[in-house]
């Protein structure tokens, strides 16, 4: 695959970029090096070669589900910028 000036454009709409005509030019010649430095990754024999599951050999140990350092509600609500006694009141997000 070979990076184009019509590519470059393309992804520029996407992003809804504006971009100078130097910054193309750099654009496509950093994408196209980028481009050959994975294509090298063909090159490689890897036949043999165990695909990666984990990157290391430790095991993922759970600790327990326990609940820890709880808040009482007056404690939770004493910060709070808007409350009522039992719940935060927040602003209207949703219009319906």
């Amino acid at each position: 695959m070979k990076i184009d000036d019509q590519l470059i454009s393309r992804l520029e709409l996407l992003a809804r970029l504006r971009l100078s005509d130097a910054e193309k030019d750099r654009l496509k010649t950093d994408l196209n090096s980028i481009l050959a430095m994975v294509e090298k990754l063909n090159d490689l024999d890897v036949d043999n070669v165990e695909p990666l599951v984990y990157l290391n050999e430790a095991l993922n140990r759970p600790r327990k589900d326990e609940v820890q350092n709880q808040v009482s509600r007056e404690e939770a609500l004493r910060n709070a910028p808007d409350q009522d006694g039992k719940f935060f009141r927040v602003p209207k997000v949703i219009d319906l």
